[in-house]
């Protein structure tokens, strides 16, 4: 009986991971390889991860997956909202290229940031999370966060810079 219920809160908490990552609009495929993802790594470290932080493991790993495979094949959503139909018709192509350039670039500069960095900065700008909740994922101070993101940034901007050399 044990086993099953582990299974089935598993199952929640994968249930809850994915629903988190398509509120983040990450695309239904994408999220449904990272849960899958998260889950076989739980699977490999289940008895090495504290029961109070399973959530926020299974979240941390289907995130940092799918930040690789984003990075890995280079993939850039080009959403067309209502806001980008609005513009003028003649930049469109213009403004998608330098955008995807400058996504470019800025990836290669993130690339090149510490783990712990390119995770904040992905929370924080990518994910669109509050300070309050990156922490409470985390389970790290807020003046912990506030100081890490703000040297993170300093640091990416470091980087940028000298990639493009300004």
């Amino acid at each position: 009986m044990d086993a099953i219920n582990k299974k089935n809160e598993l199952n929640s908490e994968l249930n809850i991971v994915y629903r988190y990552l398509r509120k983040l609009r990450i695309p239904q495929a994408d999220a449904e390889d990272a849960v899958q993802e998260a889950a076989y790594r739980y699977l490999l470290y289940y008895d090495s991860i504290q029961t109070s932080k399973i959530r926020s493991w299974l979240i941390r790993v289907a995130l940092n997956f799918y930040y690789d495979q984003c990075r890995k094949y280079g993939r850039y959503e080009l959403n067309l909202n209502e806001d980008l139909l609005k513009t003028d018709i003649k930049e469109l192509p213009e403004e998608i290229f330098l955008e995807k350039e400058r996504n470019s670039e800025l990836g290669n500069a993130l690339s090149q940031l510490k783990p712990h960095y390119q995770e904040l900065l992905l929370l924080k700008y990518h994910s669109g999370l509050k300070y309050e909740e990156i922490s409470n994922l985390l389970e790290i101070s807020i003046n912990s966060i506030k100081t890490n993101l703000f040297r993170a940034r300093k640091k990416l901007e470091k980087i940028y810079k000298e990639v493009n050399h300004e």
